[in-house]
């Protein structure tokens, strides 16, 4: 491999009449010694012979491994790096693009951004983790966290770092308090059963409990992905939102599809749901909203029509924001879940709304859902789901009449046990029955 050293204050050749080297113009200016000619990295300097050939061996032997970093390489600063080289190279998601962007932006950045790479080291890290866990919640830390490592690692990628530093640095890691994802619900929370939600929506705490569905994969999935035969559901694909609020549907999380056991009950819950609540045909661009600019992108952003089995009242897919905020955290707040710590005051037209506000984390919303013992968890699941399917009666109701009439009247059979809400009429009959009408449901 080509390589060597050169004196820059004396010339290469000897002088033909005194047999001695001459001093060059640079003769007692900067770095005497430069190693020149390998390929691939810059010209180096050093003050001595020694330095110099200690690092001309280390460099040929890295090349031929194709381990050599140029530390001069590693002088730009983070933010430089993630603006110049990082970020343009980037293909994600428009779903997560815009968090990533924002945690990016406005927690990395200003703690990190003006250090060059080679100066990010263990210390550096610890300081950063712990400057993040002030200004942020531990969920978001831990996300934060991972973008971090991913950019670094792509430093090492570029030759710009010997290594990732992240990788031997101490985790940044979220409250113990809150427990882990896929936890679910502690033993006190299950005992309380589900949260209650509206009617229509309260097909989805299946979704999270029995077949571990994250919300997009929930409220993307589609009466078509349903098979009662085989006793699955094909998770297909979930419903995204981009940073302008445009819908769209793409892989499950992971990128891949998968499929997951469909239990007796859920199943059960799937035809009531269907027959009272049925499903929608909703057709949105795949993976990307942004018009096509070309013919692939046409092709790979051609729009899919599903049926959700999720809808809202008018029949429109649902938009998570509005959920979580009107229907999902109400429900945890009622179940014990989170608590409500204030409130927003809102102006709609001439009206002014007060909302409440929860404090709530990420691993509060639908992730307390998600089941994490097997096998065994899905059948306590299960048999919850069950459990969440008895009417509630009043106190002073002739439970014994309702009892007799429900098990001659399929109607209201399928209504109680579907855990719908409904106003009825019921009058004694000359057998000694209940006569039921149901004037609301």
């Amino acid at each position: 491999m080509a390589g060597y050293i050169e004196d820059r204050w004396l010339k290469k050749r000897p002088d033909k009449q005194t047999g001695k080297r001459e001093r060059t113009s640079l003769y007692g200016k900067g770095k005497r010694y430069r190693v020149k000619e390998i390929p691939g990295v810059q010209d180096r300097s050093f003050d001595t012979s020694a330095d110099a050939k200690q690092w001309l061996a280390t460099a040929k032997t890295d090349t031929k491994r194709g381990e050599f970093v140029d530390p001069r390489d590693g002088d730009i600063c983070l933010t430089d790096y993630i603006a110049d080289h990082r970020w343009p190279s980037r293909t994600d998601e428009p779903s997560t693009e815009g968090p990533m962007r924002s945690r990016i932006w406005n927690h990395v950045i200003p703690l990190l951004g003006e250090l060059p790479l080679r100066e990010i080291d263990a210390s550096a890290l610890r300081s950063f983790a712990a400057a993040l866990l002030s200004r942020v919640e531990g969920s978001t830390a831990e996300v934060t966290w991972g973008h971090l490592s991913s950019i670094l690692n792509s430093a090492v990628d570029d030759k710009r770092l010997p290594r990732n530093p992240h990788q031997g640095a101490p985790q940044c890691q979220a409250s113990a308090a809150y427990g882990e994802e896929g936890q679910g619900l502690d033993p006190v929370r299950r005992r309380r059963g589900p949260p209650r939600l509206q009617d229509r929506y309260r097909f989805a705490i299946g979704f999270g409990l029995v077949l571990g569905l994250r919300q997009g994969e929930a409220f993307g999935l589609g009466e078509e992905d349903f098979d009662f035969e085989a006793g699955f559901v094909h998770v297909r694909r979930q419903l995204r939102w981009d940073t302008k609020g445009r819908p769209y549907f793409c892989l499950p999380e992971g990128g891949k599809t998968r499929a997951a056991p469909l239990s007796p009950n859920l199943a059960a819950r799937a035809r009531r749901h269907f027959r009272r609540f049925p499903s929608t045909a909703c057709t949105l661009p795949w993976r990307n909203p942004e018009p096509p600019a070309n013919a692939l992108e046409a092709r790979q952003r051609k729009p899919i029509t599903v049926r959700l089995v999720l809808t809202t009242s008018p029949g429109n897919r649902v938009y998570y924001r509005t959920w979580n905020d009107r229907s999902w955290k109400p429900a945890l707040a009622a179940a014990g879940v989170i608590t409500a710590v204030g409130e927003k005051v809102r102006r709609d037209g001439g009206r002014i709304r007060r909302v409440p506000v929860y404090a709530a984390q990420r691993e509060d919303m639908f992730h307390v859902l998600m089941p994490g013992a097997g096998k065994r968890g899905l059948d306590a699941m299960d048999a919850w789901l069950t459990q969440d399917q008895q009417p509630i009666l009043p106190e002073k109701s002739l439970a014994a009449g309702w009892s007799k009439t429900i098990a001659l009247n399929p109607q209201v059979t399928e209504l109680i046990a579907s855990g719908a809400s409904m106003k009825v009429k019921y009058k004694e009959t000359a057998r000694g029955g209940l006569a039921v009408n149901i004037i609301e449901c």
